[in-house]
């Protein structure tokens, strides 16, 4: 019987670089970890590569002067509104720098105690202690300053995030102000550049049917080349892109899918073995410390293979193991019970209690935050993560 279920290996792969043949060199990575490491692959494993050097390999940035042109372009002469962007320098310092190209004024409404990522601009605690209610209270930055200080820095990276944003807009042109209704940026202006990530939907149908004159999401800057040689992203415009210095973002991946599927085909080829494979951003997951929710991205995998689609069909082990303990039986039996239940289960089981606290989320965001957690952001080196076992279950010998 075997004594291992899934397993996750980082893969160390050579430094990707724009225009390589990324398809290529993922399974000659794949062939020399597998070669040195004495394993072999099975149906089903899956293979992640992370959305960065997806987007590296393609060659899709973009520069400040990029971001201004399309802003320009969008939003004419006059104020600009920005509602509710992330408290992230890596994400949004460099969109905000060339957001404040295109535009003569910017108001910011950013949201409170934190953003929507959990990144925050004050203490709840002292917020509450200040009788102010987040749910109706608008703030200007004098209040805000009053209350919270001069200086309130971020407890991960110190930054006064309030001072950064408008160090690199011009102190001269922008103006802030905090609160959890988006409409209340149409106090200053009817032009307005949703900022959020993942409700952004709610946001500008709520904008647009409050009166606002121009409403665009970051989904829909730069979702075409604005130039010749320009990056681009069609269905995210600059949501998901990265810093890569301080003039230039490297935006999130596009055109994945023939990629993945490119990938799974040469393994086939190669092994006989049927892979699902999938590009992964972000993981999904919230940190209990700093409330931080670690997706930035608009979704953890923008592209991946047909059998990662669906939630998982599982069995609460732990609750099956507790039911036959009240029966009496001994190990063996209890054991044999729940291998005949796993064998036996049925394709949905949704609402069932032998399911309950089973996590049904999408597979692709359990996968992917699997493999955010073991490639890291940092210098491991190992940008595409392989996955066995973990479609098994105890019932596979």
């Amino acid at each position: 019987m075997r004594t291992v279920g899934t397993t996750v290996r980082g893969i160390r792969c050579p430094i990707f670089r724009t225009g390589d043949d990324l398809a290529a060199q993922v399974v000659e990575s794949l062939k020399a970890s597998w070669e040195s490491e004495g394993y072999t692959l099975r149906d089903r494993d899956v293979i992640g590569i992370t959305e960065s050097v997806v987007a590296r390999t393609q060659g899709n940035y973009v520069t400040c002067d990029d971001i201004a042109k399309d802003i320009r372009a969008k939003f004419g002469s006059g104020t600009i509104g920005l509602t509710f962007p992330i408290l992230s320098r890596n994400r949004f310092s460099v969109l905000l720098r060339g957001i404040a190209r295109g535009a003569d004024r910017i108001h910011i409404l950013f949201s409170y105690p934190s953003d929507e990522v959990g990144n925050h601009l004050m203490s709840p605690d002292k917020m509450d202690e200040s009788g102010i209610d987040p749910f109706k209270d608008v703030l200007d930055e004098a209040r805000y300053r009053a209350v919270f200080g001069d200086v309130v820095a971020h407890p991960f990276t110190g930054i006064d995030y309030v001072t950064c944003y408008k160090e690199l807009i011009g102190a001269d042109k922008v103006t802030v102000s905090f609160a959890n209704d988006v409409r209340e940026i149409l106090n200053h202006t009817k032009k307005v550049l949703a900022c959020d990530i993942h409700t952004r939907a709610r946001s500008k149908r709520r904008l647009k049917a409050a009166g606002a004159e121009i409403v665009y999401g970051l989904d829909e800057i730069c979702t075409a080349p604005v130039r010749e040689g320009a990056g681009f992203n069609p269905t995210y415009g600059l949501l998901g892109s990265n810093k890569s210095d301080d003039e230039k973002v490297k935006l999130f991946p596009r055109d994945c899918q023939t990629l993945v599927e490119d990938i799974q085909a040469r393994l086939l080829a190669m092994t006989g073995k049927h892979v699902e494979v999938m590009v992964y951003g972000d993981g999904a997951f919230k940190d209990p410390v700093g409330k931080i929710w670690e997706l930035a991205d608009p979704v953890v995998s923008p592209a991946f293979t047909s059998g990662l689609a669906g939630k998982p069909n599982e069995l609460k082990l732990k609750y099956l193991a507790d039911e036959l303990q009240k029966t009496g039986a001994d190990n063996k039996a209890v054991k044999e019970t729940i291998l005949q239940k796993i064998q036996s289960k049925g394709s949905d089981l949704i609402g069932k209690e032998e399911s309950l606290g089973t996590t049904p989320r999408q597979l692709t965001d359990l996968l992917g935050s699997l493999c955010d957690l073991t490639s890291g952001s940092g210098d491991k080196g190992t940008p595409v993560i392989l996955i066995q076992g973990y479609f098994d279950n105890l019932a596979n010998d």
